[in-house]
């Protein structure tokens, strides 16, 4: 009896440890087959390229685009014990006020965004604090009670855009332009809308972001191996200028007393290196902030060195001369009857400021007598005049490295044949130019005789700092070189002796033309006037050809007491500023 009992109890012992091994085995497939949330064993990391920088020549970071980040974080997560540890450190790191954080995490509960723009240094911080909230157990998992699945998030750091700095200001606008804000797939970034944002778009823009993915460790980091996958961020170029910050800052500050003096709507000028095209200056005495652009600055916001065609007035009489003189039409030693200050050419009455004789023809440009000029022009004939015109860069446009030209008109062949047209288009009415186009012009009486073309970008620079040159434009032989050479001689005259006797620096060779031009408004000319003058500034090494326009002065209608003491105020910077040395013997 005894051992039946002793065999019974193994037996049942037996089977319960059968049962238990089945249940355990039971359970383990049950664990085994059921679906579960399981985190994956890869992971990807993206990064968004980025719009490339506008560069001075001497280095300055004038136009930059920095990353914009924003914070989210589920108010369900975070541990009730460790609220105050959360804010406290995020305010730290943000340095966002503690009591703006808690009104955030107080107004909503669920998904809060506690800021849309972290800097990127601080996005790295944050990113970095997000690892410690986790490691400290400042988060804790939610069970979702429909799914029934837990789940635990923490702080995200996300990138939320992009934001275009201008470190200088108002530095170099309106030929910097401005951006305007898009936004694609939640990610906001700028486009160019003028100047060198707009021309260069394709060349500033990000041209690839990047990616990586593969296998994750425990803290959820990339492990780069063989079978792990990077694509390189590619952002957009940057584009280097030939205009320095040194030289650009001063000459701007220049334009603005000058406008206060002159009492006109706007100066503008532009400084360029008469043998390769090279603008070291372009400026105006409108500006505004690219970033906080108000309804008072829409006037500014168009280039006027381009966007400004006006009737150059007396400025185009040394065009007309030096096709007359090319031509062999004319000696600048021949005379000319000044006709005592008042000249009829057909219905005509063309007048001077100043009353003459008898005058040599180059004194027609010394002493801008448009009386002169209008009787030598009549040797022309219009296809010659129009298609002179057109050579020296008239009703073309003349800047690259700009949009919306406004590129002017000149009179055609069939008015030119005119003695009126004739006349007035020989001392500048009639027709239309803006300032780029005159600096063109006149750069051939600098450079033997060849028009350069205005270059404001110098190189792109690529993601690896490996710089591409932008290659210089064929120069144009307008004139011949002796022809040139003889100009050149008549503007420094008028400098030494002439209309723009201002403008004389001693030890440079300074050479130019004044011109004063009535203004048109509505078809007829109105009690106003813009003012140039057009020339250049040599020293031994160097040669630049400078323009200066004063835009409805109210001071004087004179260009010798409007434009020429801004040119002249010009190279006396230049000078101070290395880029010219006097040091001509005369």
């Amino acid at each position: 009896m005894n051992s039946q009992n002793k065999s019974k109890k193994i037996t049942i012992l037996y089977a319960l440890l059968v049962a238990g091994f089945l249940l355990f085995l039971a359970v383990m497939l049950i664990t085994t087959l059921k679906p579960r949330d399981l985190p994956s064993l890869y992971t990807k990391n993206t990064s968004k390229a980025v719009r490339g920088s506008i560069i001075s020549a001497d280095g300055f970071h004038i136009a930059t685009t920095v990353k914009l980040y924003k914070a989210i974080v589920n108010t369900h997560y975070i541990d009730e014990k460790k609220r105050d540890l959360f804010i406290k450190l995020f305010s730290i790191y943000s340095e966002i006020d503690t009591k703006e954080i808690e009104q955030k995490l107080n107004k909503q509960k669920g998904i809060v965004v506690l800021s849309y723009n972290i800097p990127q240094k601080q996005a790295q911080y944050l990113k970095q604090l997000a690892y410690e909230f986790r490691r400290l157990k400042v988060f804790v998992e939610r069970k979702n009670s429909i799914t029934g699945k837990t789940s635990l998030h923490g702080l995200s750091i996300i990138e939320s855009g992009e934001s275009r700095e201008y470190s200088y200001g108002k530095l170099l606008t309106p030929i910097i332009g401005y951006p305007h804000k898009a936004e694609e797939d939640g990610y906001t970034y700028v486009k160019g809308v003028k100047g060198l944002e707009k021309k260069f778009e394709n060349e500033l823009q990000a041209k690839q972001d990047e990616l990586s993915q593969g296998l994750r460790d425990v803290n959820s980091y990339i492990i780069l191996n063989k079978n792990s996958f990077t694509k390189p961020e590619i952002n957009g170029y940057d584009i280097k200028l030939n205009i320095p910050v040194s030289l650009q800052i001063r000459i701007e500050k220049m334009l603005d007393a000058m406008k206060e003096e002159l009492q006109a709507r706007e100066v503008i000028i532009t400084i360029m290196n008469s043998a390769n095209g090279k603008v070291v200056a372009m400026a105006s005495s409108n500006r505004f902030l690219p970033k906080s652009i108000q309804k008072s600055d829409y006037p500014s916001l168009n280039s006027a060195m381009i966007e400004y065609s006006f009737e150059p007035g007396s400025v185009i009489k040394t065009v007309t001369f030096a096709l007359l003189l090319d031509k062999g039409l004319v000696n600048p030693y021949d005379l000319v009857n000044g006709h005592n200050g008042r000249y009829k050419i057909g219905r005509k009455i063309i007048t001077d400021e100043h009353k003459f004789d008898w005058l040599s023809a180059e004194d027609t440009i010394v002493h801008s007598s448009n009386i002169g000029i209008a009787q030598l022009a009549q040797k022309l004939t219009g296809t010659e005049f129009n298609q002179g015109l057109i050579n020296f860069g008239f009703s073309k446009a003349s800047t690259p490295d700009l949009v919306y030209e406004r590129a002017g008109s000149i009179p055609s062949t069939m008015q030119l044949n005119n003695e009126i047209y004739k006349a007035t288009c020989s001392y500048g009415y009639g027709m239309r130019a803006n300032l780029m186009q005159l600096i063109r012009a006149y750069s051939a009486f600098n450079n033997n005789g060849r028009i350069v073309t205005p270059k404001i970008i110098s190189s792109l620079i690529d993601n690896y700092k490996r710089e591409i040159l932008i290659p210089n434009e064929e120069q144009i032989q307008v004139i011949k070189s002796s022809t040139a050479h003889r100009m050149k001689k008549i503007l420094i005259k008028t400098v030494n002796e002439g209309t723009g006797v201002k403008a004389k620096t001693d030890g440079l060779e300074v050479g130019g033309k004044t011109g004063t031009a009535h203004i048109v408004e509505e078809g007829k000319y109105v009690n106003e006037y813009n003012t140039a003058f057009i020339g250049f500034a040599n020293d031994e090494e160097n040669r630049y050809t400078i323009g200066a326009i004063a835009i409805r002065p109210k001071k004087s209608q004179f260009a010798s007491q409007t434009a020429v003491p801004v040119f002249k105020n010009a190279i006396d910077i230049m000078v101070e500023e290395g880029y010219l040395k006097p040091n001509i013997v005369k």
